[in-house]
């Protein structure tokens, strides 16, 4: 999730521009990925040319580390050539920092990709087209009122018992922490309902590893979710083979009744990745707008004048090796209707409720 992030404090390195100590805000899924998954992947194989702490080298070096080690140019059908000459023309030595900063992110956005970040300790560059062009589809201040001031909270998903014996939780950020007692709570209190609703919208990601113990919950067999590739060379095309990725049935406690998830395009990252497992549950049914996407796993590095850059590195896909990083289409589509709003209703919650009624 790019909204929230943790401190990351540096040094001065040599032969950059930086005259003092700085600091990096990177999000949590960044961190814990690259030293979860992609580290061992990473460290003893990506060697970074060197490059001049200009202007010119600082794009070039940028240039090439997208060129080796980014993971959709093909997918997308993105001439990484054509952009390094257009952008290239525009590289003068005059330019500031800020100028060269503009400059680079541009040519970042032209990845469509919002796991595509060029983090310096004045601005951080993001592509956010993702989701602009879609309808919003939430309102927190609706959750509020289902909510009302009596539910409860448990490893930062508000839930509660809805007056029609429907559960509903929502689950806002999958780096606020989630244990299995959490989960064991939760389920436990909701045993008694008719179904339960799981509202992740505008869950921007977090870690991977909350949202496949949330999933593991919804699964009484070892089930096919998807696959995932390694980078193993610099050309655009170089994977390893797919590997399979399960959705592991928890040994604690299991949901066993209906579930309906809602989605909107705000679902990215970790979320979009937490939909996809779920839609192979026998129970649950997707209901919402179509997800953000951000499949392919970010890994970080680093230009010249000390700059960081994270992008996309390795493509997951579903279970029919399909691609996942434009969105996730729900089972059901529904949007927020504004004439449900002015009522003080959310379409979607009260679909679902009517969908849970209707299949208990």
């Amino acid at each position: 999730m790019f909204f929230k992030r943790y401190k990351v404090k540096g040094t001065r390195l040599k032969g950059t521009r930086l005259k003092e100590k700085f600091t990096f805000y990177l999000s949590p899924f960044t961190l814990y990925l690259f030293t979860l998954y992609l580290l061992p992947v990473f460290s003893s194989c990506v060697k970074i040319d060197e490059y001049p702490n200009d202007p010119r080298g600082n794009f070039e070096s940028l240039w090439k580390i997208l060129d080796e080690h980014y993971c959709f140019f093909e997918y997308k059908g993105i001439n990484w050539d054509s952009i390094h000459t257009e952008y290239s023309r525009r590289i003068s030595d005059s330019m500031n920092d800020e100028s060269l900063f503009m400059l680079l992110d541009q040519m970042l956005q032209e990845l469509k990709d919002g796991h595509v970040n060029l983090i310096t300790p004045f601005d951080i560059g993001r592509y956010w087209k993702w989701f602009e062009n879609y309808p919003h589809n939430f309102d927190s201040n609706l959750i509020d009122k289902y909510l009302d001031s009596h539910y409860s909270i448990s490893g930062g998903i508000r839930y509660k018992i809805l007056d029609d014996n429907i559960g509903y939780l929502y689950y806002g950020d999958f780096s606020s922490g989630l244990g299995d007692g959490n989960i064991d709570y939760i389920i436990d209190k909701f045993s008694i309902c008719d179904g339960i609703i799981i509202d992740v919208r505008d869950n921007g990601g977090g870690l991977l590893t909350n949202a496949e113990r949330l999933a593991a919950r919804f699964v009484n067999e070892k089930t096919l979710v998807g696959y995932i590739q390694h980078k193993t060379g610099k050309g655009h095309n170089d994977f390893s083979s797919p590997l399979p990725r399960y959705n592991i049935p928890s040994t604690r406690l299991r949901y066993q009744k209906p579930a309906v998830v809602l989605t909107n395009r705000g679902c990215f990252s970790a979320t979009n990745d937490f939909v996809n497992s779920m839609r192979y549950c026998p129970n649950v049914t997707v209901l919402g707008d179509e997800t953000g996407g951000g499949s392919g796993l970010p890994f970080n590095s680093e230009i010249p004048n000390g700059w960081l850059v994270r992008f996309s590195a390795c493509p997951i896909f579903d279970a029919d090796m399909q691609q996942t990083e434009f969105g996730i289409t729900p089972n059901i589509h529904v949007d927020l209707s504004e004439q449900d709003v002015k009522k003080g209703k959310d379409t979607m919650i009260e679909t679902a409720r009517v969908l849970l009624k209707t299949t208990k």
